[in-house]
């Protein structure tokens, strides 16, 4: 059945790979973005949203469901991280969340049921070094997922995708050479990194009706990096 979602973000990597395969299966998708970017190229109605300073969204009556893309990759050694690091890592990925889905709330409790689909990182589960900034922030996201998972249950399901290293442009300083490609894809089990398409798979499963059972979960597309050692 088709879906009316909206979609935080989204005009790069994951978020437009998943934005392409939501049209694909007929759902009807609402964006609010930085710039209109290729989502208004696809032809889905985008207003403008600033993770940084939100302000009022102009929202339908009813959402099916709500999925929050705007990240960051702030990777520093600890000692040169600033209070202001930290706090713009905690707004772009928490209170983000926060304020768009406070406005979004109504609109998905009118629902039958509906779906929130929030972002982590690995870097939660796994320590990796200079990750400090990012891994506090995307911590709280997983706390505020749990929380919400029991506070909106049974009508409202949230869950949580905490990916490994994905080749978007979000990571692009991070795999902008076939060395450096190489190099993270033998730090995972499965001998790659992420592909978009593959975690847009992952947020349509967690956004359609054939994951009603899934509530309070982080799921880990991570090619193993969180729980599997191969020596």
């Amino acid at each position: 059945m088709a879906k009316t979602i909206l979609m935080i973000g989204g005009n790069s990597g994951i978020g437009l790979a998943t934005a392409r395969l939501l049209q694909a299966q007929g759902n009807s998708l609402i964006a609010a973005t930085r710039t209109p970017g290729p989502l208004a190229g696809l032809g889905i109605p985008v207003q403008p949203f600033d993770a940084l300073n939100p302000g009022a969204l102009q929202l339908p009556p009813t959402l099916d469901g709500f999925v929050y893309f705007p990240g960051s990759i702030s990777l520093k050694p600890f000692h040169r991280l600033t209070p202001e690091d930290f706090l713009n890592d905690f707004r772009i990925n928490c209170l983000g969340v926060v304020a768009t889905l406070q406005a979004a709330l109504p609109a998905l409790k009118a629902a039958p049921s509906a779906s929130v689909v929030l972002f982590s990182t690995v870097a939660v589960a796994q320590g990796l070094s200079f990750h400090a900034s990012i891994a506090a922030a995307k911590g709280a996201v997983e706390g505020l997922t749990l929380s919400l998972a029991a506070e909106l249950a049974p009508k409202i399901r949230v869950n949580a995708i905490a990916p490994s290293l994905t080749d978007t442009p979000l990571a692009g300083n991070l795999l902008n050479s076939d060395v450096k490609k190489n190099a993270a894809a033998k730090r995972h089990p499965l001998q790659q990194v992420g592909d978009p398409d593959d975690v847009a798979q992952l947020v349509a499963f967690l956004l359609s009706d054939a994951s009603r059972f899934f509530t309070g979960q982080i799921l880990r597309p991570d090619g193993g990096l969180s729980s599997v050692r191969t020596f």
